[in-house]
């Protein structure tokens, strides 16, 4: 019996020694294919890429219908055009008129009137050409010079301020073709309504934000064709002063050269 036992003993030991080395050895074997088994990447999502400001404005411009968009789009184009060849011709027009009057001054004590006269010619600008014409009259007395300027500064300060009118007919038909096609919108919005029956927030939604679309576009025109009005309003004013006070040193220039050779 005692013997029995402990081979009955003996045997379970020896059992349950082989069950442990078998669950070691099958632990280690997941560990192993856990670290050379590749690592499957999650896919990442794409990233949406945000629309450029130039995208957007043409998506708009787009949605708010050819119709009412390009008239407003020629007001802008034909705007800037008038402005910009305004602004170009008024930078022309500027003089250093205290160097101009020197020259015309020093040139007509030294060497005559037809030397000033050369002085006026080779420089650009309203002054120079007011001052040619006084002193092509110089000879006819001053009274006839200061009459002769007068009327010549009233027509280059006309020249000054051409197409300055066009410029204000597209600022204000700009924003008013816009808020035309709105209240065309708002209508097609309505008739929408009255044959679907209902006021269903899909049904206005849409014309109301095409008709909306026009009037942000014409403003927008406005707002910038506004701003570039403002600046040759006041570039043609600081060429006008200058005009005047020039003519009146000029004046006095003629009027000493005068009675210095008197």
């Amino acid at each position: 019996m005692s013997l029995a036992l402990m081979l009955t003993i003996g045997l379970s030991n020896f059992a349950f020694a082989q069950n442990e080395s078998a669950t070691t050895d099958t632990a280690a074997a997941s560990q192993v294919d856990a670290v050379t088994a590749p690592v499957t990447e999650t896919p990442e999502a794409p990233l949406e890429e945000s629309e450029s400001f130039h995208q957007v404005l043409k998506n708009k411009f787009i949605e708010g219908g050819a119709v009412w968009m390009f008239p407003i789009l020629i007001c802008l184009i034909i705007g800037l055009g008038l402005s910009i060849e305004r602004i170009i011709y008024l930078n022309l027009s500027t003089t250093n008129t205290t160097k101009l009057l020197s020259k015309v001054e020093s040139e007509l004590q030294a060497n005559g009137i037809n030397a000033a006269k050369e002085v006026c010619k080779n420089t650009r600008g309203p002054v120079a050409s007011i001052f040619f014409q006084g002193l092509d009259r110089y000879n006819e007395g001053i009274d006839i010079v200061e009459k002769s300027v007068i009327s010549y500064g009233g027509v280059m300060m006309a020249r000054l301020e051409t197409n300055l009118s066009w410029i204000t007919l597209f600022i204000a038909l700009a924003p008013m073709l816009g808020f035309l096609g709105t209240v065309v919108g708002m209508v097609q919005a309505f008739d929408s309504i009255e044959a679907a029956g209902d006021i269903s927030p899909t049904v206005v939604a849409g014309g109301m934000k095409v008709a909306l679309l026009t009037t942000v576009f014409g403003l927008i025109v406005a707002i910038i064709l506004q701003v570039i009005y403002n600046y040759l309003v006041a570039k043609v004013e600081s060429l006008v002063n200058s005009m005047e006070d020039s003519t009146i040193s000029f004046m006095d220039i003629l009027v000493k050269n005068k009675n210095a050779k008197n």
